[in-house]
Order: C-alpha cells, then structure tokens, then sequence
C-alpha cells in the first residue's frame, strides 16, 4: 500500500511541473486543473497584491490632470502602436507602474530591460497580472501612467 503513492507521486510532481510551465509561458496569475482523481490549483502571490490597491484610491486625484495633458501621448500613441517593440495590454484593467505606492516604477525611460523582467502590473479582477519585457531592450516610451485603467491591446510601453 505504500508503493502506490510513491508510483504516482513522481507522475503528480511532473504534472505540477508541466502546469507551472504553462503558467509562466502564458503568463497567467493563477490555473485550476481538475480530473475526477485529482484537483491543482497553482497561483501565483506577489506582495504587492494587498498594497496596490490603495495606490488606485489615491490615483484618482491626481488622474485627471493628466488626463487633461494626453492629447500629445495620444498623437504619439499612433506611432507606437505600429512599432515593432510596442508592448500591448494582454487583458482589461488597471495598470501600476511600481510593486507597492510608495515604491520606485518597475522602468523609467531609458532603462535597459531583460527578456522577463517585470515592467508593469495589470490589475484585473482583484488579480495582479505581472507584464514582463518581452525581448532584451531599451525602454524608449512609457505611454500609461500608475493606477490608469487599460484596454486590450492598448500600447503600455515601447522597447527597442
């Protein structure tokens, strides 16, 4: 009775480790994987998860002043979108620029980014989405600013 476990524990941590994968390849935040003998539940928690948040009660009173300044990024943000480094939103919702309120922005203009570095948070649906650098790069235009909303396949950043 104790070998069966140990057959089929080899077989669990492989398939956990096949779900991990595909969890970080797609980018996910969280994945539920469910057969009549087994349930996993893989997600992913970040420390930045209570705390951003409050950033998006704050935002909103510094929003509309920049709010009223974007027409330039919006004539920019045509330019980047056929950009061949534009960074799109993978998903509705809230971006932050930084882990925590007071903490200093994941990228500024100028910085060199690694191909899986985090750049950016997409908050959606209470689950704080990590958006990483594609490619190897330099960020030449951060075109969101902390706590604005996002649509799909809206140009967050352009790297070269």
């Amino acid at each position: 009775m104790a070998k069966a476990p140990k057959k089929t524990a080899p077989d669990d941590t492989a398939l956990v480790k096949a779900l991990a994968d595909i969890l970080d390849d797609a980018g996910l935040a969280e994945l539920e994987y469910e057969t009549a003998d087994l349930s996993v539940r893989l997600s992913r928690v970040s420390s930045a998860a209570p705390v951003a948040p409050l950033a998006a009660m704050a935002a909103p009173a510094a929003a509309p002043a920049p709010a009223a300044a974007s027409p330039a990024p919006a004539a920019d943000s045509l330019d980047a979108a056929s950009h061949p480094g534009a960074l799109t939103s993978p998903m509705v919702g809230t971006v932050y620029v930084a882990p925590e309120p007071d903490a200093p922005s994941f990228i500024s203009v100028g910085d060199a980014v690694k191909k899986g570095q985090t750049i950016l948070i997409v908050e959606a649906m209470k689950v704080m989405n990590p958006i990483t650098a594609p490619a190897d790069g330099t960020v030449t235009q951060i075109l969101v600013k902390n706590a604005q909303p996002v649509e799909f396949g809206e140009v967050l950043v352009v790297i070269e």
